[in-house]
Parts: C-alpha cells; sequence; structure tokens
C-alpha cells in the first residue's frame, strides 16, 4: 500500500511555469506507476501525464504535451510535474494517483487504486 501527497500548486501568470510534487509513503514505491489528473468544478477529472515505475515510458495528454514533463525520483519516493507555458485553461485541482499493476489505458481513472488530496492550480490571464 502506498500513500501519496501533492505539493507545489499556487498561483501562476499565463506563460509562467510551476512545479508539482508528490511524495509517497511506503518502501514500494518504486513498485507503482504514477500518474497525474486535475479536475475543474463541474467537470470530471481528466488524465494528464503518467510515468512507469522505472521511468522509462511517460504518456502525456494531448492537451499538455509538450508544456507539462512528468519525472520522478525513486530514492525520494517522489514523483513530479513540470508544467510550462501555462495557460488559463490549466486551472484545476491537480491529483496524483498510484496504480501496482500495469493499466492497458493510462488515461483510465478507475485503473489507478491510491489518490492524493490535490493540489490547486490557477492560472490568471
Amino acid at each position: 500500500q502506498v500513500q501519496v501527497a501533492e505539493s507545489g500548486g499556487g498561483v501562476a501568470q499565463a506563460g509562467g511555469s510551476l512545479r508539482l510534487s508528490c511524495a509517497a509513503s511506503g518502501r514500494t514505491f518504486n513498485n507503482y506507476h504514477m500518474a497525474w489528473f486535475r479536475q475543474t468544478p463541474g467537470k470530471e477529472r481528466e488524465f494528464v501525464a503518467a510515468i512507469t515505475k522505472t521511468g522509462s515510458s511517460t504518456y502525456y495528454a494531448d492537451s499538455v504535451k509538450g508544456r507539462f514533463t512528468i519525472s520522478r525520483g525513486n530514492a525520494k519516493n517522489t514523483v513530479y510535474l513540470q508544467m510550462n507555458s501555462l495557460k488559463p485553461e490549466d486551472s484545476a485541482v491537480y491529483y496524483c494517483a498510484a496504480v501496482l499493476y500495469g493499466t492497458s489505458s493510462w488515461s483510465r481513472e478507475s485503473d489507478y487504486n491510491y489518490w492524493g488530496q490535490g493540489t490547486q492550480v490557477t492560472v490568471s490571464s
């Protein structure tokens, strides 16, 4: 079992950058594939990015490809989301998620077993 907690949210101007962190507890962090999702009021949670347990593969939503980068530091039990060229439509609560076994669809929310509480990102125009 793993617990995850996000940090690093805040306010940024359009075109700016933020880096989110997700710290995981437990000694088995290296066994988990990790992902970021986001949600705005009145909308379903949407996939942002995912990274395999070794960090060898990454996956992105089309809306963030080329602007966001997901990475992980297994020695620090942490996964990161570097967000550049931010847009107002990136404003959302960002959630970190973990899945122990592989999934056939990295963007499928229901495949992830563990979730953090979320961190708010607001991008002003």
